[in-house]
Order: structure tokens, then C-alpha cells, then sequence
């Protein structure tokens, strides 16, 4: 049997759902990534390090303002920008896992995932230009 792989990375999944919402908690975008926590705090520095996003500490809370001007970091997606990428999935890749994971109640993260995946794939399929990313 092959090995599960998706076309987004974790990075990718993370920066996502932090565009989505950008007060999220840690732990919400690990539980909605399908990752652990601690994961999730090491990507964010990633992110943070290479200027992805930003995080401001407002009150006992971080909120996180993502930069869609920063270009892709591999050489075949240099001339594309993070924006891009976000336009493709505004508000649909963490809203739809959110939702299945209420609807569900113990909805685990692989559903949540596939609910989210099937969101964006209907908004690809729906008019929505291809983009080389």
C-alpha cells in the first residue's frame, strides 16, 4: 500500500489556518492540522523566522498577522507570493474543519482535514483560476 502523503505541507496547513484566524490558539491549530502542539509551536517559529507571519502579544494572547507578499521559498515557486495561495483557500480550509469537527463532536482531524479538502476541491472546480504553486 503507498504511503498517504497530501500536496500541502504541515507548514502550509499552519499558515493556513493562522490566515484563516489569526487570534487561533496553538492547540486549536494542532488539533485542526492534525499535529501536535509542540509541532505546531515549531512551525510557527519557522514562519516567524523566514518572515511568513508576525506575532503581537495581546493581552495573555498571540495574534498573528501574515505577510502575503513574502514569495515562496523554493526556487519553482520564487516568482509566486503567499497571497496567492491564500486566495485560493481564504477562509475555507479551517472554517470547513472547524465545522465538521463540531458536527461531529470527537470528529478526529483526518476527517476535519478531508471535510476541509473537499471544500477547497469544489472551490477549485468552481471558476476559480489555476495557479502554479
Amino acid at each position: 500500500m503507498a504511503e498517504q502523503w497530501t500536496i500541502l505541507s504541515n507548514h502550509g496547513r499552519v499558515l493556513l489556518v493562522i490566515a484563516d484566524d489569526p487570534d487561533v490558539r496553538l492547540r486549536d491549530v494542532a488539533e485542526l492540522v492534525g499535529i501536535t502542539e509542540r509541532a505546531v509551536q515549531m512551525i510557527v517559529a519557522d514562519l516567524e523566522e523566514a518572515g511568513y507571519i508576525t506575532r503581537q502579544r495581546v493581552g495573555r494572547r498571540n495574534h498573528y498577522v501574515v505577510d502575503p507578499l513574502q514569495s515562496f521559498r523554493h526556487p519553482h515557486e520564487a516568482g509566486h507570493q503567499v497571497g496567492e495561495l491564500l486566495d485560493i483557500f481564504r477562509g475555507s480550509t479551517a472554517t470547513a474543519a472547524r465545522a465538521a469537527a463540531k458536527q461531529s463532536g470527537a470528529a478526529s482531524a483526518a476527517s476535519a482535514a478531508a471535510a476541509a479538502a473537499a471544500v477547497a476541491v469544489t472551490e477549485l472546480t468552481s471558476g476559480v483560476p489555476d495557479l502554479p504553486i
